[in-house]
């Protein structure tokens, strides 16, 4: 028997706060299905929050999300309608604020942005 690639999983989310929860369960039932460690969910469910807040905080309208498998785990797209570039910045320890990209780059094997025609999408890959 061959193994097939998985499907990715594409939804659209609003930008509000409730869709962390929500990208957080898409992310859970996909690294289920596809028999991922529970490090490696934990791992995407942190990294899906932060991507999820930031596009709700910094962009308007609708947020997508696209999980799909890769060799070694997954990988999570997050676009939105903003055309700025994430931009790491120093952490102020007096904040509880700003470090989310931080968070992903630290989990994630490789992550990057990349203008789209709408905006951008921020990417991670696990594994």
């Amino acid at each position: 028997m061959r193994n097939e690639p998985a499907a990715a999983i594409a939804v659209t989310l609003p930008a509000e706060g409730g869709s962390s929860a929500r990208a957080r369960r898409v992310v859970a039932e996909a690294a289920g299905a596809w028999g991922l460690s529970d490090d490696l969910a934990d791992d995407a469910a942190l990294v899906v929050t932060e991507l999820v807040s930031n596009g709700v905080d910094h962009a308007s309208g609708p947020l997508g999300l696209t999980v799909s498998r890769t060799a070694a785990g997954m990988r999570i797209e997050v676009s939105d309608t903003s055309s700025a570039m994430p931009q790491p910045r120093p952490v102020q320890v007096d904040s509880a604020r700003g470090r989310g990209l931080l968070i992903v780059a630290a989990l994630g094997s490789s992550w990057g942005a990349e203008p789209t025609p709408s905006g951008k999408v921020v990417w991670v890959e696990l594994g």
